[in-house]
């Protein structure tokens, strides 16, 4: 196997492997986003008085979830640039 045909092969693959970080990544926080205020809500409307404690909770947890989804995109941006896989077959062929 030709190293050119190698490297468009795991270029081709990476970029695959991002869409799918950055997808999911988002279609997991939207899910996770949805049940929250979902709750949120429905606790809301149980308690009204319990609102200020449950809203600091509520955005403890935004703030969790988009974290989760910046340490995808913070991979995605490493493997779209700075590709080991890449470099490892760069190195070895010369």
């Amino acid at each position: 196997m030709e190293i050119a045909s190698l490297v468009a092969d795991i270029q081709g693959l990476t970029a695959i492997a991002v869409g799918l970080i950055l997808g999911l990544g988002g279609v997991g926080t939207a899910i996770g986003f949805g049940l929250l205020g979902g709750k949120f809500i429905e606790g809301a409307a149980r308690q009204p008085e319990l609102v200020p404690m449950l809203q600091v909770k509520f955005f403890i947890i935004a703030g969790l979830l988009d974290a989760v989804t910046m340490i995808g995109v913070g991979m995605a941006l490493f493997f779209t640039f700075a590709n080991p896989f890449l470099t490892a077959v760069q190195n070895v062929a010369g």
